[in-house]
């Protein structure tokens, strides 16, 4: 039975399962045997106390009577209660008022071996411990009897039910420990399923599986698990695809500069061409070229280690942003673009290198949207304990499907111009957080897009 249970429940944690199903129906089940012969034995104990208390009354009555018949204590007379005393197996001792002995059982002449016989053949048991009795005629104490009766046996019938409640009583807990079992065997059974199934999506998704998805999702904790590691699998997959997307894009980007520096130095080698300035113009484009798209990727790696980097410092965010703004006055004048300011005066506790980035790189992304003669206004007040940053500008838009991504590692819309690594929001994203604060954006095409950028303030 042992063999076909391990088949059904494969793991450690559904066969603990199962069989503390069924320790709990045996557990019970004794738990309850314990309590009813308790009960029992309880009863029948006081059940043999009452005859026993019953047999020593009827003898006090006894020998009440005879005092009573006689108007004291007499020897002769006394020696006519022993054949009853005799035939009840018991052993009696008569004081009188003054603690004398009157009479006893011993010395009627009575044969102890007779009392013994007439037990046995009762049935009635051993004699009790020894007790002290009053007895009392009309009230008034005339002596003491000191008798010991038999304790008594349960009667047969009353063992036999017993006996039968206890085997009914072990059926029970059979039976519950099988029931137990099976309850517990189907139990473990669904609730393991889902958790295996989602380790096995886990394996594959280790071994390369990227599209692999946990498919059994209950409506529990389990589910939710299920549910997080689908979304963390997703995210996963999206990471890849952008990452190989990204690589395309800097194979693409690195190979024009790359085939134009060749071909013109080839020309040269060859002689076909001079080394003349407008040449050597065209080359050291090119390297620049080369060399934002490898500072972009050293951007990336250097959000990445943020956390754990920054030098943070009580700082005027107004004038940081403020000298951040006026540094890009002339790339914004270039483009045709009017940049405006509404700094109130804020401070937070950050790293002014990486709050500067945060702020170059939302300004960044806005000339490569925002056309001529649009305008970009920066604004930053307080509020509710939070310096909050707004960048907003009057170019065309992000479209709604690609808002949710644009903080996103590696992603480019497709509006976006060709010198863009799709690096610099994510960049300000993580060092936003890696500060304790949040950015966020709000666009709608043909009317703009606004960040906001929300900081622990520093009050007082």
């Amino acid at each position: 039975m042992w063999t076909a249970v391990r088949e059904l429940l494969r793991g450690r944690f559904a066969r603990r399962l199962a069989l503390a199903f069924a320790a709990l129906g045996i557990g019970t089940a004794a738990l309850t045997a314990v309590l009813v012969n308790t009960a029992f034995t309880n009863r029948f104990e006081d059940y043999l106390s009452e005859q026993q208390h019953t047999r020593q009354q009827q003898l006090v009555s006894l020998f009440a009577a005879d005092y009573r018949r006689d108007g004291g204590w007499s020897p002769p007379s006394l020696d006519q209660l022993a054949p009853t005393l005799t035939m009840t197996g018991s052993e009696a001792e008569l004081l009188d008022a003054s603690g004398r002995q009157v009479w006893s059982l011993v010395e009627a002449d009575v044969d102890p071996a007779m009392s013994a016989m007439h037990r046995q053949m009762m049935g009635t048991g051993e004699l009790g411990p020894p007790r002290s009795l009053p007895v009392t005629v009309d009230g008034q104490r005339v002596g003491t009897l000191n008798v010991r009766v038999p304790q008594g046996v349960v009667p047969a019938v009353d063992k036999d039910f017993q006996a039968s409640v206890n085997r009914l009583l072990v059926g029970g807990a059979l039976g519950a420990a099988l029931a137990a079992l099976i309850v517990g065997v189907y139990t473990a059974r669904r609730a393991t399923a889902p958790i295996t199934e989602l380790t096995h999506a886990a394996d594959d998704l280790a071994a390369g599986r990227r599209d692999r998805r946990a498919t059994t999702i209950p409506n529990n904790e389990i589910g939710q698990l299920a549910t997080t590691f689908n979304t963390m699998a997703d995210r996963v997959e999206k990471e890849d695809e952008l990452r190989r997307a990204f690589a395309a894009d800097v194979a693409h980007e690195l190979r024009t500069p790359l085939a134009i520096q060749r071909s013109q130095l080839e020309a040269i080698q060859d002689g076909i061409s001079k080394p003349t300035e407008d040449v050597i113009t065209s080359l050291h484009e090119e390297s620049l070229r080369m060399a934002r798209l490898v500072a972009d990727l050293e951007a990336l790696a250097s959000a990445d280690a943020a956390a754990f980097t920054m030098e943070r410092r009580p700082l005027s965010l107004t004038t940081l942003v403020g000298d951040t703004a006026t540094s890009l006055v002339g790339a914004f004048t270039e483009a045709g673009i009017t940049l405006s300011t509404e700094l109130a005066e804020v401070h937070v506790d950050g790293d002014p290198v990486r709050l500067r980035q945060i702020v170059t790189n939302q300004l960044t992304n806005a000339l490569k949207f925002v056309p001529t003669g649009g305008a970009v206004t920066l604004t930053l007040y307080q509020d509710d304990g939070w310096a909050v940053l707004r960048v907003a500008d009057t170019g065309p838009g992000i479209p709604a499907d690609d808002l949710p991504r644009i903080f996103d590692r590696f992603f480019r819309s497709g509006s976006a111009r060709a010198d863009g690594s799709g690096i610099g929001l994510a960049v300000a994203a993580e060092l936003t957080a890696a500060h304790g604060g949040t950015l966020t954006a709000e666009s709608e095409v043909g009317h703009g897009t606004t960040f906001t950028t929300r900081l622990p303030a520093l009050t007082g």
